[in-house]
Parts: C-alpha cells; structure tokens; sequence
C-alpha cells in the first residue's frame, strides 16, 4: 500500500515505511505453514494462492523457509537489516533525489524486485511492510491531496485488510487506471469497482469515479502518418474508447445502484505526448485535465478553507493481468471452503474476485436500503448529510440584523456559530454513517463466527460436507440475525439522529448565553481588528480560492 502526498517541511524526497505486528506476521506464517502442510500433495500451477505463499517467504528468507517451522522463522537473526520491525517502529528514509529515493525504497515495495539482475542473495523486506508514504517536495498538485495506490483487492493480513478498507471509506474519489486497448473489456477493473462500490460509495465518501485510460497514442502504423492524421485517428480512438467505457458502465447494475452516470468520468491519458516540447493539442491527452481536477481539490482544501471542509485523499485502483477461476473439483473446493471458513466468512484472492459470505447473507437487506441511505446520506458536497436538512437549519439571523441593529455584533457572532456547528455535525455525519451501514454485515459477520469456528473444527473423511452441513445449519438455526442487523442499524440511526439534535440544541443555547452575557461585562474596543478581518471575510467570500491574495 503506497501513498504520495507533498512534502511539506522540506525539500528532500522521504518515504515513511510502516511495518505489521510481529505478532501479525506470526499469525500470517502460521496460518500459511497450516496451507502449505494440508495441500503439499495437490498440483499447482503458479498463478495460485500456493505460489503467491512461497514468493513471499523466498523473498524474505530466501530458500531458508523451507523445512523450517513458523517459531524458527521468527528469529531475530532474520531482521537485523530492520530493526524498526522487531520494535513496531516505523523506519524513515530520506534523500535528496526521486531516483535515490526509488533505489531505496525498492525492497520495501516491490514484488519481483528480485528478479533483476545481481540480486541475488538479497532481502526484499515487502512481505513485512503494511504502508510507505512517499513525500515529494515542491509539487502544487499534492499540497492537500493524498493519491493511494492499492494493488489488488484487500489482503489476507487483517492489519493491511483494516487500513485498506478504512482508506477506501475516506477517498473522494476513484481512480481506475488500465490501457486503453482494453479498458472496457478488462474484466479485472469492473470486477475491483464492482467489490468495492458498497465500501466506496453508501459506507463511504467517494463522490467521483475517474475511468482512466492509458498509452492512448499507441497506434498503429502512426509513423507513416501526418500530424493532422494522426490527431484524427487519435481523437476518433479516444471517442470511441469512452463510448464503450460507459456503455459498460451502464451494464454494471450493481455498481449503479451506488452511483449516477454524472458521478462517471474516463479520461485519455498519453505521458508520452504530454511530455513532447510541442504535443499536437491539449485534446490529444487529457493529462491536463486531471492536473486540472487535482488543482481544483487543492484550492477548495486550501489551508485558508479547511478549517470548514478538510482534505479528502483519491484512491487509485491498479489491475493487472486477467484473473483465473478457482477448480471446482471436490479438493479445490475444500481448500476454498477452508480458506473461507479460516478467515471469518471471508476470502481475498490475490487474482479474481472475492469470496464474502457474510456480504453475501446480508445483500438482500442491503439492496433494499441502498436508495433510501444514497437518498438519506448524499456523498455530493452540494446536497448536504441528512439529505439537506442540517444544510438549512437557520436562525435567519440576517433578518434579524435587519430587525434588530443595536444587536448585530451579538447576532453576526450566532450567524458563524450557526455555520461551524453545521459544517461540523455534517463532517461527523458523513463519518457515521459509515458505521450504520457497515452495521448490517458486521452483526451477521458476528453471528456468523461461531458457525465457521464448528466448521473449521472437523478433519478426516468426509470433512468438506461437515463443514457445508455446519454452515447451512448455522444460518438456519439463526435466522433471526437478519432481524437483529435491521434492528441495530435503526439503533445507530436514532443515536445518530438524536446526538445531532442534542448537539445542536446545546451549541446554540451556549452561543447565545455568550452572546448576550457579553453585554454585561467590560469588554476592550476590538472595532479596528473587526473592520479589518471583516475586509478580509468579505474577499474570502466574493472570491474564487485561487485568486485570493491577502496583504497583511
């Protein structure tokens, strides 16, 4: 999990490495040494779970793992390059170039670093590493914007699982990244959209999903062409790939039950015609618009506006290569079942789509919310939480001024109160929401536990049907769970509701004792840093954020 953001304090290039519990990877040894011993005699081929196990261990051991137990695998002897690992410290590297930066960081991010040349008898330090924050200096575009790459679709760590799920429910926006020469039939990049849009959109804040197609200027036989032919085949091909990009769109029913078509947007990217002196035209890739969009996020986030609104971070969904089914022979479906059942309900694939029985018991519930809470909890900044109601609450103390100039200090004091209180209840709201609609899976997921606990339980013959006989036994044997979901998810919705309204029931009742108090004591003549600050309000106000400049 990589993050780049600006670095802010200085003028070097730092990357913030972020380990997992050695108790964590402790868990992950055993819990993979228990795969490893109950499949040591079944074929595989190396796209499966076997070969992603034994990349991982070689990577960090070497051809050491092998033979040895989970508790020799964890002597220190193995982490002395990282000592930060053994003490759960984090481990900061920092250089004066990108370049340098990158030769640094490779061990700590990269999978097939140790493919390459001369490397051999070396560490790569990945398998350990839950998140690297990049810091890069001087760039406009990063200031108060978090970009996110998460490879894949969760992790079997639940550590890395946790954080990858809690960035997913804070990003405001989504982007999909592949090439264009498959971009709408690429299986993988629906399929990532499809897993994610509950968590990203009802249970998050993602008000945006950016469809980004790379290398739009591979074309064929482009050396034989003119400029002016190559710019109409260029554009002809980027018309043509959005076309079926939102065609497809228009076809993923489940994605569409948490977003509009005006909240979809694809884009044509091509670095290398960006990065010619003169590229033909500014349509020839779209690289503009989206520094375009990142400035957009930075000045409404800007440090003078986010007192208010805060900044919101975009994540970026990188796919790969196509993703493979799994056997449905009895022993792969065995290995599958016991993957599921090890893990809560739960199964993450490094390729191809996620198992979530949990998700899948509540999705009758959750497709029948799903309007009402979209309805309920807009993501659009415009509409407001609640569905606006807290947007236009007033004291119309405008009028009241009008009314009332002997009081208008007092009152344009209530009228910011009134509009800190808004913004702020409508921050907590967007954050618990999350939790009520996350309720419905949770409380079945907690339910649920203790069938996978029995299921797991059973060895020896005729193991794969105790195990299914469990399970279906389990959920018909509390079948009432559906009832105790809907019902906790009505309990977090009336504390939410009536927090609000005590909140700011007392809010108001404090500001306005302040405000009349304030009559009664000797207070200083503040009249000059008023009228300046008021000069300055009044810009902030009337001026878009990027043409703001204040002389102090």
């Amino acid at each position: 999990m990589i993050k780049v953001e600006a670095n802010m304090q200085g003028s070097n290039y730092e990357a913030d490495i972020e380990f997992i519990t050695p108790e964590e990877w402790k868990d992950e040894l055993w819990s993979s040494h228990q795969f490893l011993g109950d499949n040591e005699d079944c074929e595989m081929d190396v796209d499966n779970d076997y070969h992603d196990i034994s990349e991982k261990f070689s990577a960090l051991y070497g051809e050491e793992w092998k033979g040895k137990s989970f508790e020799d695998l964890m002597d220190g002897k193995y982490f002395r390059e990282i000592p930060e690992f053994p003490q759960s410290r984090r481990k900061i590297l920092t250089c004066e170039s990108a370049d340098e930066l990158s030769a640094e960081c490779v061990k700590y991010t990269r999978s097939d670093s140790k493919q390459g040349e001369g490397n051999e008898g070396k560490k790569w330090f990945w398998p350990l590493v839950k998140c690297v924050t990049v810091r890069v200096p001087n760039n406009p575009f990063l200031q108060h914007v978090t970009l996110v790459d998460l490879p894949g679709n969760g992790d079997r760590n639940k550590s890395r699982d946790q954080m990858w799920k809690g960035i997913v429910g804070d990003c405001s926006t989504v982007w999909i990244v592949t090439e264009i020469n498959r971009a709408a039939s690429e299986k993988e990049a629906w399929e990532i959209l499809e897993s994610v849009s509950s968590l990203i959109g009802n249970s998050g804040e993602c008000q945006q999903i950016h469809f980004i197609c790379t290398k739009s200027d591979l074309l064929d036989d482009s050396d034989d062409l003119s400029s002016a032919e190559f710019h109409d085949l260029l554009t002809e091909r980027n018309v043509q790939a959005k076309d079926a990009i939102k065609k497809e769109f228009n076809k993923q029913s489940k994605i569409k039950k948490h977003f509009t078509d005006d909240t979809f947007k694809v884009f044509t990217v091509s670095s290398k015609e960006f990065l010619k002196e003169n590229y033909l035209s500014p349509e020839d890739t779209e690289i503009t618009k989206l520094q375009r969009f990142l400035q957009d996020l930075n000045d409404c986030h800007s440090e003078t506006v986010n007192y208010v609104k805060g900044a919101h971070g975009i994540l970026s969904l990188i796919q790969g290569a196509n993703s493979r089914g799994v056997g449905k022979n009895g022993g792969a479906f065995y290995n599958l079942l016991k993957c599921v059942v090890e893990n809560g309900g739960i199964y993450k694939p490094k390729k191809g789509k996620p198992i979530n029985l949990n998700m899948k018991l509540a999705s009758c519930l959750i497709d029948s919310i799903g309007a009402e809470f979209r309805k309920t909890f807009p993501n659009e900044v415009t509409c407001g939480a609640f569905n606006g109601v807290i947007k236009t609450f007033s004291l119309d103390t405008d009028s009241l001024i009008e009314k009332y100039k002997n009081a208008e200090l007092q009152l344009r004091f209530l009228k910011t109160e009134e509009e800190n209180i808004k913004a702020r209840l409508s921050r907590i709201i967007q954050k618990q929401k999350k939790n009520v609609y996350s309720s419905l899976t949770e409380t079945i997921e907690n339910i649920m536990e203790q069938g996978y606990c029995e299921a797991l339980a059973f060895t020896g013959e005729d193991t794969l049907y105790n195990m299914r006989e469990t399970i279906e036994n389990h959920v018909h044997s509390k079948k009432d769970m559906f009832e105790q979901a809907k019902n906790t998810m009505l309990e977090k919705l009336h504390d939410l509701m009536v927090y609000v309204l005590e909140t700011l029931e007392k809010t108001m009742k404090e500001s306005i004792g302040l405000s009349f108090k304030a009559e009664e004591c000797l207070l200083p003549d503040v009249s000059t840093e008023l009228e300046m600050v008021k000069k300055y309000y009044d810009q902030l106000v009337g001026t878009p954020d990027n043409e703001i400049s204040l002389t102090l």
